[in-house]
């Protein structure tokens, strides 16, 4: 999986899986917090860029993605990821190749730890109607340590995750937006990950 597929995409991950107390005071966020905790996976369409002031660039990326409680599953430009807080997997199609690794998330700068220890007391959080049964909530923080200075969650009527924006200090802007998403129930299936039994297999566990 490309570097920026996996760290970019753990942003959205790490802002749906919302589970700190600041959270949990706010109605939308808390509504999110409890189908996951229910076991619910959220399922959808993604669009995703990623705009580098210094460069000027925008590096874009779409598929699908799949949101649980403790796990993650994305599939992107021929690439298969199932991440499950301990262990990456990554099938690529093409080369017929999976390469099993443990899963870092301090090697990810966008991972669902550094999101969840930044987003804190320094964070003021504030909900308004967007329209059309639409809420935004904006969360903003002056804290020159902090990964974000500004996300904001766009759901929709049922509290489905619409987009999600990020801005950096270095003003880079990170969105990820959703098409058709819903939450589904995980029959224990959803999070396994199939490929051809001829595939090469690297394991960098060892």
């Amino acid at each position: 999986m490309k570097t920026y597929n996996k760290s970019l995409f753990s942003l959205a991950v790490a802002v749906l899986l919302l589970s700190t107390t600041l959270f949990a005071q706010n109605t939308s966020f808390n509504q999110l917090k409890t189908k996951f905790q229910e076991g619910m996976v959220f399922s959808g369409d993604f669009s995703h860029s990623y705009y580098d002031s210094y460069t000027g660039e925008t590096i874009t990326s779409e598929g699908e993605i799949w949101i649980g409680e403790q796990s993650y599953k994305l599939a992107s430009e021929g690439q298969l990821l199932v991440v499950d807080g301990l262990t990456s997997r990554v099938y690529d199609e093409q080369r017929n190749r999976l390469i099993i690794s443990d899963y870092s998330e301090d090697d990810d700068d966008f991972a669902p730890s550094r999101m969840l220890n930044g987003v804190d007391s320094t964070y003021t959080v504030t909900e308004k109607n967007s329209g059309s049964g639409k809420k935004t909530i904006v969360l903003e923080t002056e804290d020159e340590f902090a990964l974000f200075i500004r996300v904001e969650i766009v759901v929709d009527r049922n509290n489905n995750p619409v987009s999600i924006t990020a801005y950096d200090f270095s003003d880079n802007v990170i969105t990820t937006r959703f098409k058709n998403g819903k939450f589904i129930k995980d029959k224990g299936q959803l999070f396994m990950l199939t490929y051809p039994k001829d595939a090469e297999i690297v394991d960098t566990r060892y």
